[in-house]
């Protein structure tokens, strides 16, 4: 599979660089811009500063790519600033973040659906975890469970937001659990979240598997459980929530990736989409992610198309279920 998109993005990128021969000249032509929707720490930003980091590379986009964090209201100052006010030729791109801009648009009151973007090739799916403080007296999910149900709304939980990632997971364990649980969402996105409850200001948080790694190594936290089908290569001693008996799908995993606003030139979008996977087949990339426990998961532009498309129509029934 890696060696058939090496040889795809090859082809696609003679065939791009005609496009740009007629109308773009040798684009990109200065530096571009990155917009990540959360602030600085957190994973989608320690993440998109390494997947960029090769940008200027002879073999890549030949011009450095800098991180413009727009951080608020669990994403959505950032996309509604990307969908409405970014210039479209080719210099902005945009970090998204599934499912959060997708069941945001599905709730309503933001200014941007999966129309209102192009896609241009995901980097990395990252499984929500539960987290709680290395001193905590809970050590596994049938405790935080049995504290939630003697205690009706008085577990309280951080997350990066509304109607992202974490806070899908934390209704998904509402139900599956039946108990009614406190979700704090932290202005701060994922990493103040995770402050929170290092911190001793929650009882607990749903975060990135990719944060809590970090955490965890550092001996800060406990990580109790993975809202994802299988267990995480990161993290194979931590079980599954259903595992643990709570029926929860992978409907909270965090794919990332970049995608440029709708209206930008098709001839810019082929380009983009020939190199920038290839920027993250990278080894320097690919072992920086590692290290920082940051699952990747690269899908090129159809892909990435096809993955929105599903977890639209999932979105709508889950939440309509919820």
């Amino acid at each position: 599979m890696r060696k058939w998109i090496a040889g795809a993005a090859l082809a696609m990128t003679a065939m791009a660089g005609s496009a740009m021969a007629e109308g773009h000249g040798d684009y990109p032509e200065r530096p571009l811009m990155m917009m990540v929707s959360y602030g600085a720490g957190g994973a989608t930003d320690f993440q998109a500063r390494i997947v960029t980091m090769t940008a200027g590379n002879e073999d890549a986009l030949q011009m450095p790519v800098a991180i413009l964090n727009r951080a608020g209201a669990g994403g959505r100052v950032g996309w509604n600033w990307f969908a409405t006010e970014a210039e479209t030729d080719g210099y902005t791109l945009g970090a998204y973040n599934v499912p959060h801009f997708i069941a945001q648009s599905i709730e309503g009151g933001v200014d941007y659906s999966v129309d209102s973007f192009e896609p241009i090739a995901n980097w990395g799916a990252d499984p929500a975890v539960f987290v709680v403080a290395a001193d905590s007296d809970f050590n596994s999910m049938a405790d935080v469970v049995a504290y939630a149900t003697q205690n009706p709304g008085g577990l309280t939980f951080s997350g990066a937001g509304l109607f992202v990632g974490h806070h899908i997971a934390a209704l998904q364990l509402e139900k599956a659990a039946g108990v009614e649980l406190a979700y704090i969402p932290n202005n701060a996105g994922g990493a103040g979240a995770m402050r929170a409850v290092i911190a001793g200001e929650v009882l607990g948080g749903v975060n990135n598997l990719s944060d809590a790694f970090r955490a965890r190594e550092a001996g800060t936290v406990k990580i109790l459980g993975v809202f994802d089908l299988e267990r995480n290569a990161f993290l194979e001693d931590v079980p599954t929530m259903m595992e643990q008996g709570y029926d929860i799908d992978n409907a909270s995993v965090n794919f990332r990736g970049v995608m440029v606003p709708a209206g930008t030139d098709p001839a810019i979008i082929d380009h983009l989409a020939a190199i920038v996977p290839t920027m993250f087949e990278n080894g320097r990339v690919q072992s920086r992610m590692e290290a920082g426990g940051s699952p990747m998961h690269i899908m090129t532009r159809d892909e990435v198309i096809e993955m929105w498309a599903q977890r639209q129509e999932t979105l709508e029934a889950l939440l309509a279920d919820l």
